[in-house]
């Protein structure tokens, strides 16, 4: 079997898992995107997936990305890129200009370098706030109780249109509490896309609302180890 053929039918597999979550969720499959995750992965094994039809990525860093995507969305106009891992506040300028949605936005001088960038080159990626919902101090993201502040200055102070939240569950715990409470944050501040859930949650994801799934291994295969 074909590299493309195995990326097809991994593809397919999880396409179905999602559609099956869906129906037990009685939502609608349209309503959930799948953020296909090709962080270490390098265009030859990008290639046979956007082959097989999947649109939407996700990338934890920008300067790898940067060594990869401008090529692919060249070759692939309709391509649409995510940026799911922290964002440096240094890195705003290329993450605007590269990235399509942004999920990482947690702090004030991030928003304020976003912005800057935004109005500079006239491009305004979606943009979710990341929700440490654990409060682990390990990990990137506005404490909850901190969240409706941070989402409401993001707009006042900075004029940032925030489209939605995400979350990454701590792994030693239920994932479904920490969804429950990111749809919570989310309904309260009027935003209705959730980034939550990875391959091993994402149908408990889709069960508390989620609209964007982040599946990497489940698709491409085992990663490689991260160049440093």
């Amino acid at each position: 079997m074909t590299e493309r053929e195995n990326a097809a039918d991994r593809l397919a597999a999880v396409k179905a898992a999602i559609a099956q979550a869906c129906r037990e969720a009685n939502r609608d499959p349209a309503t959930v995107t799948l953020v296909a995750v090709s962080k270490t992965f390098d265009a030859d094994a990008i290639r046979p997936v956007i082959a097989a039809g999947q649109r939407v990525f996700g990338e934890n860093r920008v300067q790898e990305a940067k060594g990869k995507w401008p090529a692919l969305k060249a070759a692939h106009p309709d391509l649409v890129l995510h940026l799911i891992g922290p964002l440096q506040t240094n890195k705003a300028k290329d993450a605007v200009e590269l990235f399509d949605a942004i999920h990482a936005l947690d702090r004030p001088s991030l928003a304020a370098a976003l912005a800057k960038e935004i109005e500079k080159r006239g491009r305004a990626p979606d943009l979710f706030v990341q929700v440490n919902t654990g409060a682990e101090p390990q990990k990137a993201g506005v404490l909850p109780e901190a969240a409706d502040d941070f989402i409401a200055a993001c707009r006042r102070d900075y004029g940032l249109p925030v489209q939605g939240l995400m979350c990454i569950p701590p792994v030693e715990e239920a994932p479904g509490p920490h969804f429950a409470l990111l749809a919570q944050i989310a309904k309260r501040n009027g935003l209705d896309r959730l980034s939550m859930g990875m391959s091993a949650d994402f149908a408990t994801a889709i069960a508390f609302g989620a609209t964007h799934v982040r599946v990497g291994s489940a698709i491409f295969g085992t990663r490689p180890p991260v160049q440093r």
